[in-house]
């Protein structure tokens, strides 16, 4: 099984609750452990917020969110500008704004940035999920669960 989750929202920080809380939920319901969400809810925020402050013209995004095993992926995609990461200067002891993409390296078990020049921008970010004891999710995820008699 995989779960997944896909929406199209506007470049709106209104917006970054919304799809935070959904995937939330989801993986709450899957019995991920709670200091892997906040991960995982944090990286999403950092993402987002990114779009929102510097993904000029556009004014929408979308993120996509799938759990697949002991994985969880999420894609971030903007129609902005797009931007080079590696050409970002590293902000300044004390600065307010600036560590999103410090913060989603940390985080993250790993990160990928698609730059597509003047078209927009992706990031896909990828974190190793644990289960909470007796919880649903590894059961559910599961290729055995898929060949059960239960399943047929």
């Amino acid at each position: 099984m995989e779960a997944s989750i896909a929406l199209r929202l506007p470049r709106d920080a209104a917006s970054v609750p919304l799809i935070r809380q959904m995937l939330d939920g989801t993986l709450r319901s899957l019995g991920v452990e709670s200091g892997i969400r906040d991960d995982i809810e944090l990286m999403l925020t950092e993402a987002c917020s990114n779009v929102i402050r510097h993904a000029e013209p556009s004014d929408e995004y979308t993120v996509s969110a799938t759990v697949h095993d002991d994985r969880c992926f999420i894609r971030v995609v903007d129609t902005g500008h797009g931007f080079d990461p590696d050409k970002l200067q590293e902000p300044k002891p004390g600065a307010e704004h600036g560590r999103g993409l410090m913060i989603m390296r940390a985080l993250a078990d790993d990160i990928r940035f698609t730059n597509k020049r003047e078209n927009g921008a992706m990031v896909c970010l990828e974190k190793r999920l644990r289960y909470q004891p007796g919880a649903a999710g590894p059961h559910l995820m599961s290729a055995d669960h898929r060949s059960s008699p239960a399943s047929r």
